[in-house]
């Protein structure tokens, strides 16, 4: 982390400061003298960069900005804070932008630590790209708290090689049209997306994305997830898919920041089909540093996403009454229909998968539902179902069969389980279920959130009615059990992953004393939160253990 230096007003004397409430800014250059360049006898010395100066501009965007008429590298920025600014400057991040709205806007350095208010600060910049256009911005977008700031640079377009991150994580910048706020989940509005990572060497950026809100009790919290759409397919990140369609998770009520990523490699250990990619990032909206957050695929069908081409992705919903394409069936659980699209779906193929669906929930029920031939078997994949079973139950998910995504890939496939999605709840962090370790059965038989009554039903008669499948989650899980034997280091290794990122989070999001959604305990750090999860753990192994031979 760049710490603070202060200029002494001898130093200083060479930079004109700009007042917020001042029009124009008098220009002084540097007074240190051109270097010579060394070159052979005979021949023409490079000629030497433009040096560095402090740069005037038109005084814009309320006084905490300005408009330099041209394209400007910048190297340095130096400011006061006003008294009584109360620590408002903490967060704040300087922009750089070439276009008038912002579009194009780029971090050119982060506040993280307070400043004396009074005290002259400086700080390097590293950005070898150049802007027109520069701005301050506060992470609650209060305004300006600074009396002064002089930025330092020289004339140039610059170009791609280097970007501002602000920490080990790579740093997603979204910039509205218009500078409009996401309010809304049910539509689109258009955005550019950027993405800085490999310490500022790579460059992503994505012109007229659309971003809408997402999530259900997730969207309610103050720090809003996002639904990305790309004008175009793209590979993000080194991610598996190249796809439009991405996801921001904003683990809001998750302290470690990294429940859903835990359970995600939870996920690959156990051998589910296919596990969603996930990556933590930093994300900037309009310039306002959001905290961290979980850059996700979207769960839909998609070569390295679900496997169903030409078949039907649904998801068993305790929230499909609000989606477009929805069905109860007759037992009364509700099922969101997810692809095809509700866009393209046509009513014959609604009619099939409902009629699907009926058939496998009435052959669970059937009096000889375990027959291998004429039992659930014949609608739906054992293996997968036990493997997001052990998945949901290991890892301590309320919302197992609240929520259960379930594909076909033809239409004459069985249904397969799976992926595992939204375990913000796990690894002992819902007061509902807390301390899961002390209850002496599965969470979903009691305690845990079901989508109907014949869910619950459902999974009893297959997890514990059913004595092949029985024996067949016993086998399955013997043979995963040693791949998870060593999570607590992979829990270690996500922390220090992202110990920079949680430091930033949560002085954006000051929650870690407080009660958030489900929360059952305070732990009152980052550090004691990342040890009740691990705690959790080295208990569930042998707890699960016990379980499934029950």
């Amino acid at each position: 982390m760049k710490r603070f230096r202060k200029i002494w007003p001898i130093l200083a004397a060479a930079a004109i400061l700009f007042s917020c409430s001042k029009d124009d800014i008098t220009v002084i250059p540097d007074p240190g003298k051109e270097q010579e360049q060394p070159g052979k006898p005979g021949e023409q010395p490079e000629t030497p960069p433009e040096p560095e100066k402090s740069l005037s501009g038109t005084v814009i965007y309320g006084g905490a900005g300005l408009d330099f008429g041209k394209a400007h590298i910048i190297t340095k920025i130096s400011f006061t804070v006003n008294p009584g600014s109360g620590g408002r400057e903490v967060l704040a991040v300087f922009q750089g932008a070439n276009s008038a709205d912002w579009s194009d806007a780029m971090p050119l350095l982060m506040i993280k630590q307070p400043a004396s208010p009074g005290a002259m600060v400086q700080m390097e910049v590293n950005c070898s790209k150049g802007f027109r256009y520069v701005r301050y911005v506060t992470a609650d977008n209060s305004g300006s708290n600074l009396s002064s700031m002089a930025f330092f640079g020289r004339e140039g377009e610059g170009d791609d090689s280097n970007y501002y991150q602000i920490t080990n994580l790579p740093t997603v910048i979204i910039n509205t049209e218009g500078g409009r706020d996401v309010t809304t989940r049910s539509a689109y509005i258009q955005s550019s997306v950027y993405i800085v990572s490999e310490e500022g060497k790579s460059f992503f950026q994505a012109p007229g994305t659309g971003i809408k809100g997402r999530g259900n009790a997730s969207w309610d919290f103050p720090k809003k997830p996002y639904k990305l759409k790309f004008a175009e397919k793209r590979r993000v990140l080194g991610s598996p898919s190249i796809d439009r369609k991405w996801t921001l998770i904003n683990n809001y009520g998750d302290k470690t920041l990294m429940r859903n990523i835990l359970a995600f490699e939870v996920s690959r250990r156990v051998g589910m089909a296919y596990t969603p990619f996930s990556t933590p990032v930093d994300v900037l909206f309009n310039g306002r540093y959001m905290g961290c957050y979980q850059l996700c695929d979207q769960v839909e069908v998609g070569e390295n996403r679900v496997p169903a081409k030409n078949g039907y992705l649904i998801e068993i919903d305790a929230y499909a009454r609000g989606e477009p394409r929805n069905f109860y069936s007759d037992k009364g659980t509700p099922v969101t229909v997810k692809y095809p699209q509700d866009d393209v779906i046509t009513d014959a193929q609604m009619t099939f998968i409902q009629d699907y669906f009926r058939k496998l929930e009435t052959a669970v029920f059937a009096l000889n539902y375990t027959d291998g031939a004429e039992g659930y078997r014949k609608y739906m994949d054992l293996d997968s179902f036990l493997r997001n079973f052990i998945a949901g139950e290991f890892c301590g998910n309320t919302d197992t069969y609240w929520s259960v995504n379930m594909y076909k890939d033809a239409s004459n496939g069985v249904f397969y389980t799976g992926p595992a999605w939204d375990y913000d709840l796990a690894f002992d962090n819902d007061n509902r279920t807390f301390p899961i370790n002390n209850i002496n059965d599965y969470i979903f038989v009691s305690r845990g959130s079901v989508a109907s009554d014949a869910v619950r039903s459902m999974v009893k008669r297959i997890v514990k009615g059913d004595s092949s499948a029985k024996a067949r989650l016993v086998e399955i899980w013997d043979g995963v059990k040693p791949a998870l034997m060593d999570l607590d280091d992979y829990v270690d290794e996500t922390a220090a992953l992202l110990d920079q990122s949680q430091e930033l989070n949560f002085i954006r999001w000051p929650i870690l004393n407080e009660y958030v959604h489900q929360n059952p305990r305070i732990y009152g750090s980052y550090s004691g939160e990342v040890n009740n999860v691990k705690a959790y753990v080295t208990r569930r192994l042998t707890k699960f253990d016990e379980l499934v031979r029950k």
